[in-house]
């Protein structure tokens, strides 16, 4: 195995990872410089931050393989929660209240979350891919922002509308958007700050890739 494989293979780990800690450590809502979020919002940023580096130095089609390949492990990862929170508890066994409240969530929310991390990034992929032959391989500085805000304002807005509009009758549009502005936000100033983050991935993960063709010039 080369050292770019290996890299490959770390970054999905991290990518992978990742998104199981967005959905199972992500159910805890904390407060953070007045904005209410949820923990997953530490997580997210490497999700886009992960697809940005593979799509600057191997291209679009790797990095969407990266999403695809994942959201089929979300889906499983979702079908056995729901099987194994459905499995009658051993009598001894006293823990499937706090199992069911840690680990369960309604339908719709797991939908949502689905849905919202699919669309968001595959658009996240698209957009980098596009950006990337418009600045002519240039500024990529621009691509991974601009590609990384939007994505995480389709990803909010898509999860919040799905998860909670017309929940009850609090939740209407004006109350959904409410919600989704001030994380949108917080996300937002994640994502400028992950910048340098991203050029020193591109640099470690290009390094490989140029030494490797050196080797076989």
């Amino acid at each position: 195995m080369t050292g770019k494989d290996k890299k490959m293979m770390f970054l999905f780990a991290l990518y992978i990872t990742s998104m199981v800690l967005v959905n199972t450590l992500g159910s805890k809502i904390t407060t953070i410089a007045g904005v209410r979020t949820s923990v997953g919002v530490f997580f997210i940023p490497i999700l886009f931050l992960v697809t940005d580096i593979i799509g600057e130095v191997h291209g679009r089609k790797v990095s969407a393989l990266f999403v695809n390949y994942s959201a089929i492990m979300l889906l499983f990862m979702f079908l056995m929660m729901a099987l194994s929170i459905q499995l009658p508890p051993n009598p001894t066994w006293t823990l499937q209240e706090s199992y069911e409240s840690i680990f369960g969530s309604s339908m719709r929310m797991t939908i949502a979350s689905l849905i919202s991390f699919y669309a968001a990034q595959q658009i996240d992929v698209l957009t980098f891919s596009v950006l990337k032959a418009l600045t002519k391989k240039k500024h990529l500085w621009i691509r991974n922002n601009v590609s990384t805000i939007l994505s995480q304002f389709i990803d909010t807005t898509v999860f919040m509308f799905l998860a909670f509009y017309r929940m009850s009758d609090r939740f209407t549009v004006p109350v959904i958007f409410s919600m989704i502005i001030p994380y949108w936000l917080f996300k937002v100033v994640l994502a400028l700050l992950d910048t340098p983050l991203c050029y020193l991935g591109v640099y470690w993960l290009r390094k490989e890739k140029h030494e490797a063709a050196t080797v076989n010039a």
